[in-house]
């Protein structure tokens, strides 16, 4: 059986009588025909023709081109035959008045300021109205004081510098982009006591290290700065004075001085240029290992008078209006139930790759599903289609949009699929683990256009030949070759944060997706600079746009298959699987981190650190923070193992389904509609009650990177064990209710 007739029919063709063959048959047909004439209206000349636009003038949140790309769009989807409005949202969004840097001592140089033109490309000439390198929700402040090297700014770079006790109080760090969130360099600066935070990126993760810089190669030159948020969206994202409601005029707000996710201590992005300026005047010890960059010169940690840095940052701190467009078709048989597919407008400069690209392909996807509609079809699900503004200071746009609409998207929301930048290369995918067959029965069906297999068949490709003699490979990327071998469903990423899903997914619940193509090309040094632009995009990330259009083939397949079929086409048992491969990481977590803690025990006791310690960089040994206690998880493995019986009954029983009698089909179908909402906990997280899913969140010390069972998994990693106890209960909890639902529906089916 065709994989069409998998989705459209959710049933096997040996279990239907002679009709039913037919009908599903037919049905494939129709999907097929309708996907080919989709594909047919997808342009990358269309595509590039908005890009261009789009990406003619700055796009910060505030900007006039900002708000006419928003116009722009909205008219377009009138004209296509959408239902389409604009909705405001009022949100605090600060922009730069003035800020100051400057080397002082052992001499004054001049710091920072806009990045230099490059006569490539026109784009970074043109700056009228862009505002100069900064990054938002950073605490306005005029200091002078000396600089300590940070390495990456993470918990563990901290442990480095207190075994040299080097304290970094009253001090401005210097922290290099990588090893986590851009927000967490600033408010662990802060957290011990800092007075202010320089991010710059190195060469080796960002430049030079990777590819030629920019404008021979796509890296980022000498003089390139990241742009970027500093809010401490770990909390939660969104407006920072409306936490869990939409910023509307009228909403009730925080003021500046309590809205916990708002940094107190100035920074600043800088450029490598200038990290080297600075750089190459600290004292101290000379740095080895992980800690050392790729700059040409001997790294140092600093922290004397020898080198300071004044450091000042004012901001207009007054709200901003967001202009989301948000695009509706109403279905014929099931309005009640909204495909929700999403990408965001605004950028830091032109935003051309970020997220311009991802854009552009939503809205070639958009005006294919008008030119269908056109002819007389109509999906039996709506299909809302968003373009979001202010994702780049912190999720704004989607958050409040979100927020506003709670109560409306937890009765009708199925599904949420989102888009951010694209890139050329391989397929990849995260999101809730039960649309993982889902992602990939579309991965097999479009065309990778450089070698003319499918996607999918070119990432398994990319996977088997990635590893080919690694011998170090972690667990998910064991996981991943094994299925490459097998040549089955590729597995897909757990979402963390970073782009607009993450109020759909981890505060109400809602399955989503993240899809997007990269790993070819040279594109990465433009990230949140000037150099992001039309000219970069086409001769670096993706010329021609060409898996633009591909991205557009591969969601538009998600997007109709979910609004046409029986059901979003969800599998449990992937989901299970996933589950139960947690569970067993939070139990090697502890087990492992127990055993490191009665090995230090031990190491202090022999004064092994004391006598391995080099005269010339002496340290001591680290803090010796106890034994981590046995954590009883048997709750916890219960419910996985039940959950996997649970979820083979079931995905046997929609197997049947269209076996099924009108009625017991419909009680089926309105229990699975919303079980991922059940994986909610009303309490939400330790500490950030925002984000209430306990299989996925955003860690607390990762920012984008994903915490699965967080609450579990990050109370043993942050020796929070009491939370540790009372989270596998709650875990546990929550995935018993999900096995219920489960068995609920395949009582149904009998």
């Amino acid at each position: 059986m065709t994989m069409i007739a998998r989705l459209f029919a959710t049933v096997s063709l040996l279990s239907l009588p002679a009709a039913g063959i037919a009908q599903v048959a037919s049905a494939a047909d129709d999907g097929k025909q309708i996907e080919r004439t989709f594909d047919a209206q997808i342009s990358s000349a269309d595509q590039l023709a908005w890009l261009r636009d789009m990406s003619s003038a700055p796009n910060h949140v505030g900007s006039p081109h900002n708000r006419a790309n928003a116009e722009m769009q909205l008219a377009l989807f009138k004209e296509w035959g959408w239902d389409a409005r604009i909705e405001t949202f009022q949100v605090l969004y600060p922009t730069p008045i003035s800020t100051t840097l400057e080397l002082v001592a052992p001499e004054r140089t001049t710091l920072g300021g806009q990045e230099p033109a490059v006569a490539e490309d026109p784009s970074s000439a043109n700056l009228q109205g862009a505002l100069p390198p900064y990054v938002a929700y950073q605490g306005d402040g005029d200091v002078t004081a000396p600089v300590v090297y940070v390495n990456y700014g993470m918990p563990d770079d901290y442990d480095a510098l207190a075994a040299r006790g080097i304290s970094v109080k009253g001090k401005i760090v210097l922290a290099r982009y990588g090893g986590g969130w851009r927000g967490l360099k600033p408010k662990l600066a802060q957290e011990h006591g800092a007075a202010g935070c320089l991010i710059y990126s190195d060469p080796a993760d960002d430049g030079y290290g990777e590819r030629d810089p920019f404008p021979r190669g796509g890296g980022r030159p000498a003089g390139g700065v990241q742009r970027g948020s500093v809010q401490d969206m770990t909390q939660y994202p969104g407006d920072p004075l409306t936490p869990g409601v939409g910023a509307t005029a009228g909403a009730k707000r925080l003021t500046r001085a309590t809205a916990p996710t708002i940094l107190k201590i100035p920074a600043l992005p800088i450029s490598y240029g200038d990290a080297t300026k600075i750089m190459s005047r600290l004292e101290g010890p000379v740095i080895e290992g992980r800690a050392r960059g790729g700059l040409a010169l001997a790294y140092h940690w600093g922290g004397t008078d020898a080198v300071k840095v004044h450091l000042a940052v004012k901001s207009d701190w007054s709200l901003k209006t967001l202009y989301d467009v948000i695009a509706v078709m109403p279905g014929k048989t099931r309005p009640e139930e909204w495909v929700v597919r999403g990408n965001h407008h605004d950028g830091w400069v032109f935003g051309a790759s970020d997220p311009l690209t991802g854009q552009v392909a939503l809205m070639s996807e958009a005006k294919a599903i008008g030119a269908l509609a056109k002819t007389g079809w109509r999906p039996d699900r709506t299909i809302v289609y968003a373009s979001w503004d202010g994702e780049e200071p912190g999720l704004l746009g989607s958050t409040e949009w979100v927020e506003a609409h709670a109560a409306e998207l937890a009765r009708k929301a199925v599904l949420y699929i989102n888009t951010d930048g694209n890139g050329r290369g391989f397929l990849y995918a995260e999101g809730s683990h039960d649309l993982q067959h889902f992602v990939n029965a579309a991965a097999r069906d479009v065309t990778d256009p450089q070698t003319s297999v499918s996607v999918l068949d070119r990432a398994q490709a990319n996977v088997r030949a990635s590893g080919y003699g690694d011998t170090s490979r972690r667990d998910d990327d064991a996981i991943a070759l094994a299925a490459a071998r097998a040549g089955g469903d590729m597995p897909i990423g757990a979402l963390g944060s970073g782009s607009d899903y993450s109020a759909f997914l981890q505060h109400l619940g809602i399955p989503s997706l993240d899809i997007g193509f990269g790993g070819e090309g040279g594109g990465g040094g433009s990230y949140h600079s000037i150099y992001d632009s039309f000219y970069h995009v086409t001769k670096f990330d993706d010329p021609g746009l060409v898996y633009g259009a591909v991205l557009s083939k591969m969601v538009g397949r998600l997007v109709l298959r979910a609004a046409d079929g029986p059901r979003v086409p969800a599998r449990y048992g992937d989901f299970a699987t996933t589950v139960s491969r947690y569970v067993g990481e939070v139990k090697k977590l502890a087990a492992d981190q127990r055993e490191k803690d009665r090995a230090l025990r031990d190491l202090t006791r022999e004064d092994v650190f004391k006598l391995a310690s080099n005269p010339d960089d002496p340290t001591i040994a680290p803090a010796n923070r106890g034994v981590t206690p046995l954590i009883d998880m048997l709750a916890l493995e219960d419910a996985a193992d039940r959950l996997g019986r649970s979820a083979h009954d079931a995905d046997a029983a929609v197997e049947r389904m269209a076996t099924l009698t009108p009625a017991a089909q419909a009680r089926m179908l309105a229990l699975l509609r919303s079980i991922d909402q059940l994986l909610i906990d009303p309490a939400g997280l330790p500490g950030r009650p925002w984000f209430r899913n306990l299989v996925y969140a955003p860690g607390t010390l990762t920012g984008y990177g994903a915490k699965t069972l967080p609450g579990v998994r990050e109370a043993i990693e942050q020796r929070r064990f009491a939370d540790a106890t009372t989270y596998v209960t709650r875990t546990a909890a929550v995935l018993n209710a999900y096995a219920d639902r489960l068995d609920a529906a395949a009582v149904a089916a009998k």
